[in-house]
Formats: structure tokens, sequence, C-alpha cells
């Protein structure tokens, strides 16, 4: 940014809470979205103008607590202490008070000038309830704003207390943890003022306390003083027997209990009360759910839910597609102007056919996405997974898969990278592994292209029935294997499912298109830069090494030798005769050129083994690149298939009409890209997750269970003469 940033404002929050709307409502476009550096957790920042000047927002990740359980809690937690911004504004959902407090008691416990954003609150009102916003204020001593941010009401409100806090060094909350642990605490805490121990960075006091509550990353921190981390670990150890022996419990349940204890008195006093006309009131939110989490009306919902938005998909997306891909045939046209040789080679074969066969799908990507967001934002897909928590039990999995399975592309058009990281809130290490291993079998986005283009080629009309049964495909492969794993390798005890059901709120037009350009764009950069890239090195695989003279020349001879007649043939039908012989030709020197390529030579060496599935070595060649990143499958089949200069026909139909596939290719082709190798990057988080030793289990086992039902598929099919 030219202008200077004065000061840095970070959003915090329970996941639903609104934080991401109030954040959207405030930064708008002037937004950036990326990862924090070493990990896939999302990172977003904006700039708004204020009246003292530029102010940088960050959106940090939803989380319950400040205690590093999982990625998230730990990413907020060291942004707030390392970056030390000027404030934080804590999103509470004013429907579900009392727990939404219990994050603001943690910042406050580590200092941090709050100002609470009271969201929701025309929801709490319409169940007859009222907070006092001005008392709450008094009683926990940081401002207090009334907001809902959807409709973008408080939200600078909230930005403006937040920049004139009146705290303007940060002062840590004292809360008694009774007589047990008081007493530890304190003795710790002189301990660490003692020995200076990080007291430039966390409170002493805090420090203290997260190593009562067993928080592994701040035990490690003092593990760099051996003296003083021996002496910490028998208080704490002492204080822990104690509490066990007296009072049946650990120091951390303590902590817990004290703290809503702290909260309970607040709300007492006066801060929130109930109409006694309205008090019998039936939650809106709990009537919708009485019919679509019921046991059997709920799943038949879903399943209609996401036939629907298939539906639309196919329906709306064809039209815009259609230009898209009228524009880069037009564009590969203009191409064909160029003189003959290498370089027109690249840019119609390798650029135009690679990247347009990749961007040609944006439309109907963005049109997914929107429906996808539509589900995030309104609360229906929170209700997926609590459904699905009944059935993900039977095969050895936890409810809280469900969300690593749908960021993956349960819901089509999610990414296996931060599906696998959405693994970490499993605190069972083999419901994680299980987790770990079946998310790369759901529909990314990244595979979705290959299902468009295989469903447009061989079931015409028929797209949203295509993508509905692959996605169930990918469920029902997706349980069976974490069932099989689960029966064998990875045995252990199911753990209980909890979940908040967050209620159902009608998603704003703004945070609707920000949340779908957020995932389009990321999809688009992708063809502009990492399948550009591979789409270029595929091209030269495929061109390289050249055709030898021997074989060449003799090709080259008889088109040549046609062209001349060709030039001085005055009648049209034998003109038309030979300019078909010259096509012929033509195609015959580049399927030449391209078998005698390296690529080639890679697709026919494996060739022998792929045919069990119908897999010609074009194909092969496809799915190989596809290892990479998934996207070049469909950027290659269109460079291995971009041999004929007749550019009128679509990418689908060269494919439809291609010497070897038909529809059992076709299915046998779907099944193996769904279910084989996750991506290079998806392997690399699988190994930082789990090891890499799981890492290649995940390539080979899932290759070969891939292959294997494509086998079953292709040979299955030509018998019934598909």
């Amino acid at each position: 940014m030219s202008e200077p940033v004065i000061a840095t404002i970070a959003l915090a929050g329970n996941p639903n809470a609104g934080k991401t709307t109030l954040f959207n409502a405030l930064t708008g476009s002037r937004q950036h979205v990326g990862n924090y550096p070493g990990i896939t957790v999302e990172k977003k920042e904006g700039y708004v103008d204020t009246p003292a000047g530029l102010t940088r927002v960050v959106d940090l990740p939803g989380t319950y607590s400040l205690t590093a359980y999982s990625q998230e809690e730990l990413v907020a937690r060291d942004f707030l202490i390392h970056e030390r911004p000027q404030g934080v504004i804590n999103v509470l959902d004013a429907t579900s008070l009392e727990r939404n407090l219990y994050l603001t008691v943690q910042f406050l416990e580590i200092g941090i000038p709050v100002t609470v954003a009271l969201n929701m609150v025309d929801a709490l009102e319409a169940k007859g309830m009222t907070i006092d916003s001005q008392r709450l204020a008094s009683l926990m001593n940081v401002p207090v704003v009334r907001t809902v941010a959807r409709s973008d009401k408080g939200v600078r409100e909230a930005l403006d207390a937040a920049m004139n806090h009146p705290q303007k060094v940060w002062q840590p909350l004292h809360i008694s943890y009774g007589p047990d642990l008081d007493p530890v605490l304190q003795e710790m805490t002189d301990l660490i003022k003692e020995r200076n121990f990080l007291t430039q960075t966390y409170p002493p006091r805090w420090l203290a306390l997260k190593f009562l509550e067993n928080d592994l990353v701040v035990r490690q921190l003092f593990e760099a003083d051996s003296e003083l981390h021996r002496n910490m670990r028998d208080m704490a150890d002492d204080v822990a027997r104690h509490c066990e022996k007296t009072l049946k419990t650990q120091p951390e349940f303590i902590v817990a209990d004290y703290r809503y204890g702290y909260i309970s008195s607040i709300l007492r006093q006066g801060v929130l009360t109930i109409q006694p006309d309205l008090q019998g009131r039936a939650d809106l939110s709990d009537k919708i759910d009485s019919v679509l989490t019921h046991q059997l009306a709920g799943p038949t919902i879903m399943l209609c839910v996401l036939y629907g938005l298939f539906s639309v998909t196919f329906a709306i997306g064809q039209v815009p597609m259609g230009w898209v891909e009228s524009f880069f045939e037009w564009l590969s046209a203009l191409a064909m102007h160029m003189p003959g040789g290498l370089a027109r080679s690249l840019i119609v074969d390798g650029i135009i056919a690679g990247v347009g066969g990749v961007l040609g799908f944006v439309p109907l990507i963005l049109i997914m996405f929107l429906g996808i967001t539509f589900l995030e934002d309104s609360g229906y897909m929170a209700r997926m997974a609590y459904m699905l928590d009944r059935v993900f039990r039977i095969f050895g999995l936890h409810g809280s898969s469900v969300v690593p399975f749908i960021i993956s592309g349960g819901i089509p058009g999610g990414c296996a990278v931060p599906g696998v990281m959405a693994a970490r809130t499993l605190r069972s290490p083999k419901e994680k592994l299980a987790t770990l291993l079946t998310a790369p079998f759901m529909v990314c986005g990244a595979k979705v292209p290959v299902f468009i283009l295989l469903a447009a080629a061989f079931f015409p009309g028929h797209g949203a029935r295509v993508m509905f049964l692959i996605t169930l495909a990918g469920w029902a492969a997706a349980l069976v294997v974490a069932k099989l794993l689960r029966s064998s390798v990875i045995r252990g005890p199911s753990t209980p499912f909890v979940m908040e059901l967050p209620p159902y709120r009608m998603p704003t037009a703004i945070g609707m298109v920000l949340h779908t350009w957020e995932r389009g764009w990321q999809y688009i950069k992708k063809a502009g830069t990492v399948i550009l890239a591979i789409s270029i090195l595929i091209w030269a695989m495929m061109t390289f090494p050249a055709l030898s003279v021997e074989v060449a020349a003799p090709i080259e001879a008889q088109i040549e030798s046609l062209e001349t007649r060709l030039a001085s043939e005055p009648v049209e039908e034998i003109r038309l005769a030979l300019h078909n012989d010259i096509s012929e030709f033509s195609l015959r020197l580049k399927e030449e050129t391209l078998a005698n390529s390296l690529a080639g030579r890679m697709g026919r060496a494996i060739e022998p083994v792929t045919a069990w599935a119908g897999f010609d070595w074009r194909t092969n060649i496809s799915l190989v690149g596809g290892i990479a990143a998934k996207e070049v499958i469909v950027s290659t089949l269109a460079t291995a298939h971009a041999l004929s200069d007749d550019q009128t026909q679509s990418f689908s139909e060269r494919i439809a009409s291609a010497p070897g596939w038909n529809t059992s290719v076709a299915v046998s082709l779907m099944i193996f890209v769904l279910l084989y190798s996750p991506c290079f990057v998806t392997v690399v988080a699988i190994a930082r997750e789990a090891s890499w030793a799981w890492a290649a289990f995940s390539v080979v086992f899932n290759t070969s269970f891939a292959f294997a039902l494509a086998v079953a598929a292709y040979q299955l099919g030509m018998r019934m003469g598909w």
C-alpha cells in the first residue's frame, strides 16, 4: 500500500459468529487472501480508510479458545502475541452469549485491548431476549457495540471503538481459579518473573496458567530453561494429583469451570433478560431443524439439495461456458495464421489448448462455488455434518471428519489440501489418520473439469446427473476404505462427537460474491501459473525428441506432393478429396511425432497394463501429469488431442470422436481420476500431518484401489456393449 498504515486491528471470534461477514463489510474489495507461512490456514487481511488514516484489518481463523488444540487456535494466538495489534474486535454471536464470552475472557487474560461486537442482536431479539450492552461494557470494562454485520449495522462503529479504545497498554485480567489453583498459580508466576522468562513477550501469569492447562506449545517453550521447566512441571504435577484425589478432575477443567462461573456472574447482573410474554416462543432454527435434520427426511432433503445444486449449475453455466470455449477456439484459429513450426505448436497445442482447456470450465465452477457459499453461509453445511455423523460412526470415522470431507470436495469444488489440514480438529490420532487418507477421494475443484468434459462428451444433457453420481461415488469409496482401514491397519476406539449448529441466516450478496470470487480466483490463478508451466513442460515432452528423418521424410514428401497437386487442381470435388488426404497424412505425422516423444514413450510403456482399464497411451500421459496437479489432466488431454487442424470442433466433440474412446472408457476414467493418487501438494500435506510413510501409502494404495475399480468398470461396460 502506498499510504502508510497507522494501526492493525484483528477480528476474532467463534466460527459462525459473523466475523467474516463483518470483515467483508469493512474491507469490501480491498482485501487479500493467502495462507500463513508454512501452513495451510487461511489468512485474510484488508484495509479501511478511517479519519486517523489507513487501518489494516486482519481476519483471524475462527476459534473457540486460545489453547493450542488446533492449528487455527495456535495461529490466532501467535498473531496476537507476536504481531501485537492495536486491538481486537471480538465478534460474538449474541444468541449464544455465554459460550462466545469464553473466548473474550481469554483475550482479556492476555491483556490485549478488546472491543466486543455483539453481532446478530436482531436474531436474539426475535427470540424475545434483550442484552443491556452498556451494562455488559461496564461489568467487563470493555467497549461493547451492537452490530448486525449482514446488513452493515454497527460495523464502522465497532472499528471506531477499537481504534479509540481507552486502554493503551496490555492489562491482563486476573480471575480467581479457587483455593486449589490460585496458590500454585501465584507461585509459578513469581518463579517466571524471578527468572525473567519470556516476560517481554508473554504475561507471566498467562504463561503459568497455560502450563497448568497442559498447553503443549507453552510447555515446550519452558524446555529452553531446564531448571525452570523441571520446577514448573513438578508444581503442575503436584496440583494435578491433588485435584484428581480431592475433586476427581484435572486443573484444565477447573480453569474452564471458573471462567464460565465468571461469565455467568456477569450475565446475572441484568445483562441478559427474557421478555415474559415471549419466553415460550419456539426458536425458528429449531423448527426448521426438526425437518431438515430429521432421521429420514433430513438425508433425503440433503440429496435433493445436492442434485438441485448440480442441475442449476449445468442449466445456467452451459451458455457462458460456450462463450469461453468459442473465445479460445477463435484464439487458436487466429494463432494458426502464424508460420508453421515449434513456436506455433507451443502456442496452439501447448498454451491455448492446455490453459484454455482448464479455463473453459470457469463459468460452471463459479456458479457451483456460489451455490456452495450459500449453503455454508446459511448454516445448512453444519446440518449436513450433523446428519452424516450417524453414518460416519458406522464406518469408524468421527463426525468431525465430515468437515474435512466437505472442504476436500464432498460438495464438488473444494480442495484436498485445506481438507487434510482441517483434520487437525480430530482428537483421536486413528480417526484423524483415516480421515487424512480418505479425504482425497472427494470431488475437488481440480477434478471437476475432467468430469464435466467427459459428461459433455459421452452423456450430453445429463451433466447434473453425472456429477451427482460421481459425488456419491466419492463419498461411498471414502467410507468403505475408511471402514477397511479402521478394521485393519489403524484400529482404535471411536470418540464422541459434539458440534454446534449455528442459527439459520440469509447470506448477504456481497459476502457470497466475495467468497465465490476468492475461490474462483484461486482456480484461475492456478491455471495461469502452475497449469501453464506444467502445460508447457508436457508440450515439450510431447514434442521432443523430434521424429527421425527416416520416418518423417516419406510422410512429409507425400504431403508436399498432395499440396502441389491441390494448388493446380481446378475440379472442386478432387480438391476436396486432396484436402482430406492432406489432413489424413498430417494427422498421421503428428501421431507419429507424439508417439516418438518422451511422453509418448512413457505412455506406451505402461499401455499394456492400463489397457485393461481402457486407457490408451495418450490418456496415460495425462494421468501421469495429474499426479502433479489434477487440472493438468484436462490440459494434457487437450494437448494430446489437438492433432487436427480443424478447429471447428469443441474439445468434448474431439474426445467423443477420438479413436479408442467410448462410454466404458469414460466411466472407467472418471472412476480412476476420482480415486487415484492425491496431487503432489496434497501428498506433502498428508506427510506433514502424519508421516511420509503414510503419504507414500496414500499414493500407492489409492492408485491401486482406483485401478482395480476402473478395470472392473471398463470390463463390465464392454461386456454390456457400452
